[in-house]
């Protein structure tokens, strides 16, 4: 099964993290890959193109709890063109500063999770949130989530289970 990771960020964190998850989890995804979020809509979550595909969402936050400027295009045609998204399994990877924004922490991640849920697509798992004020490093962090992650996801993805239990 296929790892697609859709990357919306402003300072490149999020791809740095989304880069280190391609190199370390090669083994457990064939093939993992990485593409940002410029320019995509909903139809990035097509049935027909989305079979055998699990989606992991991996964006920080920007401004007062909005989500970055690559993702709004995306963002917004989850609402403008919404569909039901029942085929799509995803997760969600949340990179934030909760000592800088403790108010917007992770709102990136949790506003496109609410969008994705509302229009029926199923998160494998909870919620990863990597903060910034922890002092570890984000691409460590992420990378050793995710092959956790995927362990639990990949499997519930092929059965197409809903959320079931949490990582």
């Amino acid at each position: 099964m296929k790892l697609k990771i859709l990357v919306g960020s402003m300072t490149h964190t999020a791809d740095h993290v989304a880069q280190a998850i391609q190199m370390e989890c090669a083994d457990l995804a064939d093939p993992v890959e990485v593409e940002w979020m410029d320019g995509l809509d909903i139809h990035v979550f097509d049935a027909e193109k989305t079979a055998d595909v699990l989606f992991l969402v991996c964006i920080s936050t920007y401004g007062a709890g909005d989500v970055p400027d690559n993702a709004q295009m995306l963002f917004q045609s989850l609402e403008t063109q919404a569909r039901f998204l029942g085929h799509v399994r995803y997760g969600v990877l949340a990179l934030g500063d909760s000592m800088a924004h403790a108010q917007t922490y992770g709102f990136g991640g949790k506003r496109f999770d609410e969008r994705l849920q509302d229009l029926g697509a199923q998160r494998i798992g909870d919620i990863c949130f990597l903060d910034s004020s922890d002092g570890t490093h984000p691409e460590t962090s992420g990378a050793q989530w995710c092959r956790a992650w995927l362990k639990y996801a990949l499997p519930q993805a092929s059965a197409s289970g809903a959320a079931g239990p949490r990582s």
